[in-house]
């Protein structure tokens, strides 16, 4: 297995400025929360990098994209009907391949030299199967992400054979469906919003959004659940943290944690404690 394309889902009408918000990086350069998703990628070694936007807007991505933008397709996605309308947009740029997939409202913070993409990247080639990245979740933030239900693989720490894909689910419903041995109590396994995926999701996205009524939205969790119950599918922890920037002080925090990971960590560390001094 070879992954040299990404798809980045960036359409969402909350969703579509955040890319385009500066951050800095760990280098202490100045750079976009785009570009800075770009370096990860890239440095996974993606060579190819599709992002879905809102009609009108390629311009000011290419522009956010700095140096990374010769890489970039861009497939507007009109009339959209959710997440999963959104990725089907990139369907022909896959092609046949497996395929690395991030939404755009997230930064990453890797405890390693590895990116978290690198990481994901690298187990999805040694078990050749569909991958998704997960973050152990408290439950009173189940609201926000999709959770998925499974068992460890032997002999494979933080590795997981998914089950099941539920969407935003409620803390009874996970309780119920989505309780993964080993885990500690009141914490699920939620996506991370990064994922390799077999070329198959774009089946199983076409089939859920013929079937929704009319004005509802096809998420990917419901077509990742599709996947479980039709291939092996796997769900993996990273060494790494997810944040999400679309969230109140979520550009803050993850600004923060690129601080606090990078070279100026000491100067970051004593300008906090001052100011929690002051205040």
């Amino acid at each position: 297995m070879h992954i040299s394309k990404a798809i980045i889902t960036a359409a969402g009408k909350s969703q579509a400025h955040l890319p385009l918000q500066s951050v800095v990086n760990r280098s202490g350069d100045v750079c976009t929360a785009l570009e800075t998703l770009l370096n990860d990628v890239t440095s996974a070694g993606i060579e190819e990098i599709a992002i879905i936007i809102r009609p009108g807007s390629a311009n000011e991505y290419r522009t956010a994209a700095g140096r990374h933008a010769e890489r970039l397709s861009f497939f507007e996605q009109d009339n959209p009907r959710g997440y999963g309308d959104a990725i089907l947009r990139a369907k022909r740029f896959a092609g046949d391949q497996y395929f690395l997939h991030l939404v755009s409202d997230h930064l990453y913070v890797s405890r390693t030299e590895k990116s978290c993409a690198a990481q994901l990247i690298e187990v999805a080639t040694r078990e050749q199967c569909s991958v998704s990245a997960v973050q152990p979740t408290r439950e009173n933030q189940l609201a926000s992400f999709g959770a998925v239900g499974g068992s460890p693989v032997a002999l494979k720490s933080g590795l997981y054979q998914v089950t099941e894909v539920i969407e935003k689910p409620t803390p009874t419903i996970a309780e119920q469906h989505l309780i993964v041995a080993g885990q500690r109590a009141g914490h699920y396994l939620c996506l991370f919003g990064m994922h390799v995926l077999s070329p198959a999701i774009f089946e199983l996205l076409e089939k859920n959004i013929a079937q929704l009524p009319d004005g509802q939205l096809a998420s990917l969790s419901d077509s990742l659940n599709r996947l479980a119950h039709t291939q092996r599918y796997l769900a993996s922890e990273l060494d790494g943290v997810r944040y999400n920037i679309g969230e109140k002080y979520g550009l803050l925090i993850a600004q923060m944690a690129i601080a606090l990971s990078g070279g100026d960590r000491d100067r970051v560390l004593t300008e906090l404690l001052e100011l929690v001094a002051k205040n």
